[in-house]
């Protein structure tokens, strides 16, 4: 049931700096990696398990996380998942051996699967449709920037402090998010209880877990084809057996009727593939400033903070653009200027002034805030209230895939172009550039599926009539 304004923009804050905290520990360790290994002991590529494993449990807990909510109310299992979060994250810092670590990773893992369906789920109960944009603009933003900060935060933090405060710190914003969530959010659950559907949840783990790992697998460069092959292979195996029982099953662990729904369909179909493209950019930039530009880590890491930056600023225009033009202009044009964004990338040197490329990341970021809020909000615009459990579930599951696939296919771009060029040794600067014109291409695909929305399609969120953009 909504509640009043006030009180949906408090939960949607709350949702926000949960969703931030669960972001930013996904990408966090990437830079700190080599210090954490001379702690354990290890190579820096064995620590790589830990990563591995946190993505791997999210995948596999993800699907459960409607039903679960369903059952033990909203407030419940979020606030649950806060605690397991937190936790999780005392025992990541106070780790001393790789084991102990990798299992500490899985309960945090579990916790974030909980956090993200459940945390966007509250807010769509919560909220006026009239009011949607706003609140869904508040949970989009953490997705977009944390994985931008995330690698320079931690190699800051773990170059002047200690790699243990990266999960030290999500102590208080956890217990903070916790008391609030006691007092803000209701503990709405189903009135009727569904049975847990055992062979739908096999099913979608084992199939979740061998397409991550094997998309995994793609991104590497010295991993073996035939491991990758069967993951797969399996993946894929599992994912059409998933689906068949999923659409025959009487109580379906996720129920797939949302995708009949005209809006939820295009922005599931095109949206996922925008995400997979503008995913690649924060695996491709640093790459390219790194190995292109020959910048360390810490200024590369800085130059990517222009993309954030985007990312936060389009946050207060989104709203009154979808108001004046509507959904389907606005996600068409941005769409295109998405991909002009990506394409420039491909043009700029070590030669080109820092002020136009922060420029080019800037616009970049601003195009991709825009899509992400039209993508995040248009998708439940027509859902009834009644598969709004299920619609998120779904909605989450399928987004934790692509941001995997998004990076699988920048590496599958920088590996094409290598063997274009023909330079084993090392990457150029030649393979950045037709690695970010891959993904443009893949951009203006997404772009094909924005053309059939319907003129009018989720004005009753957007506020958008035709008589106003004219």
């Amino acid at each position: 049931m909504p509640l009043s304004t006030r009180q949906s923009v408090i939960i949607a804050l709350i949702v926000a700096s949960a969703y931030f905290m669960e972001n930013l520990d996904a990408t966090v360790i990437a830079t700190a990696l080599p210090h954490m290994a001379a702690t354990f002991g290890v190579t820096p590529v064995g620590l790589s398990i830990g990563m591995t494993a946190y993505l791997l449990a999210i995948a596999v807990f993800i699907p459960i996380s409607g039903w679960v909510a369903d059952r033990f109310g909203q407030r419940s299992v979020f606030g649950g998942a806060i605690v397991v979060f937190t936790g999780a994250s005392v025992l990541c810092g106070l780790s001393n051996g790789l084991v102990e670590f990798t299992v500490a990773r899985i309960l945090q893992g579990v916790g974030g699967a909980m956090m993200v369906p459940v945390g966007r789920l509250a807010v769509l109960r919560s909220t006026e449709k009239h009011h949607l944009m706003r609140s869904i603009a508040y949970i989009t933003w953490p997705g977009l920037a944390a994985p931008v900060v995330g690698p320079a935060l931690g190699g800051f933090i773990s170059t002047y402090f200690s790699w243990r405060w990266i999960f030290l710190l999500n102590v208080p914003i956890g217990l903070l998010g916790l008391a609030l969530t006691a007092t803000f959010i209701p503990n709405y659950r189903a009135s009727t209880h569904r049975p847990f559907d055992v062979s739908g949840f096999v099913l979608s783990g084992v199939a979740l877990i061998c397409l991550m790992y094997g998309m995994e697998l793609v991104g590497q460069l010295h991993s073996d084809w035939r491991i990758t092959v069967a993951a797969l292979t399996c993946g894929a195996g599992a994912a059409a057996l998933a689906i068949r029982h999923l659409g025959r099953a009487a109580h379906p662990l996720i129920d797939l009727s949302p995708w009949r729904i005209p809006t939820f369909r295009v922005t599931l179909d095109g949206g996922s593939l925008y995400v997979v493209s503008v995913s690649v950019s924060p695996f491709l930039l640093p790459l390219l400033f790194q190995l292109g530009f020959g910048l360390n880590s810490f200024a590369a890491g800085l130059l990517v903070l222009a993309y954030a930056a985007g990312n936060l600023g389009m946050k207060s225009v989104t709203t009154p653009i979808l108001k004046r033009f509507g959904y389907r202009n606005v996600m068409i044009v941005n769409g295109l200027l998405t991909a002009a964004t990506i394409a420039m990338c491909s043009l700029i040197s070590p030669s080109t002034p820092r002020v136009l490329i922060t420029l080019v990341l800037l616009i970049g970021g601003l195009c991709r805030s825009m899509q992400f809020t039209g993508i995040n909000t248009l998708a439940f615009a027509d859902v009834p209230p009644a598969r709004m459990s299920s619609a998120s579930t779904f909605f989450s599951m399928v987004q934790q895939m692509t941001i995997g696939l998004g990076i699988a296919f920048g590496a599958i771009a920088l590996h094409a172009a290598v063997l274009v060029h023909g330079n084993h040794a090392q990457l150029s600067l030649a393979d950045f550039r037709v690695a970010f014109l891959l993904v443009a291409v893949l951009v203006l695909i997404s772009v094909l599926y924005f053309i059939g929305i319907e003129p009018d399609a989720g004005r009753e969120v957007s506020g958008h009539t035709r008589t106003a953009s004219r």
